[in-house]
C-alpha cells in the first residue's frame, strides 16, 4: 500500500468508500440505496451514509464531515490532520475533480489539512474498508430482504465482530446532483493557491488539501 493505515500520533487514519452498482439497491417504490462508508482504522468503528439520490464526490465528503463532527472531533479533539485511503476509482476516484474541490472546502471548515492516498487502479479490494467494513454488513444482511431503508440502516447499524467492530449508520436523504463540472481554472487555482499540494511520489494518487486563510473556491457556486 502507498501509506501505513495507523493513527501515528495525532493524524487521524480513515479508509473511505462505497459500494459498486452491483451493491447499490435500486427499488421503483423504495429508489437507490446508495451505502458509503468511513472506517476509522484506530478505533475499529465505521460510520455509513446510505444515501437516497445519486452516488456523487458531494455525497462522500459530506458522509466524512457528518462522520468528523459528530464523532471525530470529540473522539480526537488533538487531531493535526486527517489521513484517508480511497479507491482509485467512483465518488472518490482519483480523477475526480469535485471529491477535490469538496475536500479542500472541508478542510477550511475544519482547519485540518486532509491527506489522500488512492489505491492504485484495480486494487481496491486492498483498502481494509472491505475487509473489516463492508464484508461484515454484507454478511450480516444475507437472506435479509431489504425492504425499505429504514431495514437498511438498521441492518448496517447491527453489523458487529468478536474484534469489537461498531457501526453506525444513517439515511441522506440530501439530493445530489450529477453532472457538475468544475473548471481548469478552478483546479489551477488549487494548485496555486497551495491548498491542493501533490506529493513527489504518484501525485496524481497522494495529495493533501490544506487549510487557509484566503478564499478557498467553493463548490457549491459551479458554471
Amino acid at each position: 500500500m502507498l501509506c501505513r493505515m495507523l493513527t501515528i500520533g495525532e493524524l487521524v487514519a480513515l479508509d473511505v468508500g462505497n459500494r459498486v452498482k452491483v451493491h447499490d439497491f435500486i427499488d421503483p417504490a423504495l429508489g437507490k440505496a446508495n451505502p458509503y462508508g468511513v472506517y476509522d482504522v484506530a478505533a475499529d468503528t465505521g460510520w455509513v451514509s446510505v444515501g437516497t439520490d445519486h452516488d456523487t464526490a458531494a455525497f462522500a465528503v459530506a458522509t466524512i464531515a457528518r462522520w468528523w463532527t459528530t464523532v471525530g472531533a470529540e473522539l480526537y479533539p488533538s487531531a493535526t490532520g486527517l489521513l484517508i485511503s480511497a479507491d482509485g476509482g467512483g465518488s472518490n476516484g482519483y480523477r475526480t475533480r469535485l471529491w477535490k474541490t469538496e475536500l479542500a472546502a472541508l478542510a477550511a471548515r475544519t482547519g485540518l489539512p486532509i491527506t489522500v492516498c488512492h489505491l492504485p487502479p484495480g486494487t481496491s479490494k486492498w483498502n481494509k474498508i472491505e475487509h473489516r467494513l463492508f464484508s461484515h454488513i454484507s454478511m450480516n444482511w444475507r437472506g435479509r430482504p431489504l425492504t425499505s431503508h429504514e431495514v437498511i440502516v438498521q441492518a448496517i447499524a447491527a453489523t458487529t465482530t468478536r474484534s469489537g467492530l461498531t457501526v453506525h449508520a444513517e439515511l441522506d436523504t440530501t439530493a445530489y446532483p450529477t453532472g457538475v463540472k468544475i473548471p481548469d481554472e478552478q483546479m489551477k487555482a488549487l494548485e496555486t493557491q497551495g491548498i491542493l499540494t501533490r506529493h513527489a511520489f504518484h501525485g496524481e494518487w497522494n495529495y493533501t488539501l490544506n487549510p487557509t486563510t484566503g478564499d478557498t473556491p467553493d463548490p457549491n457556486h459551479l458554471k
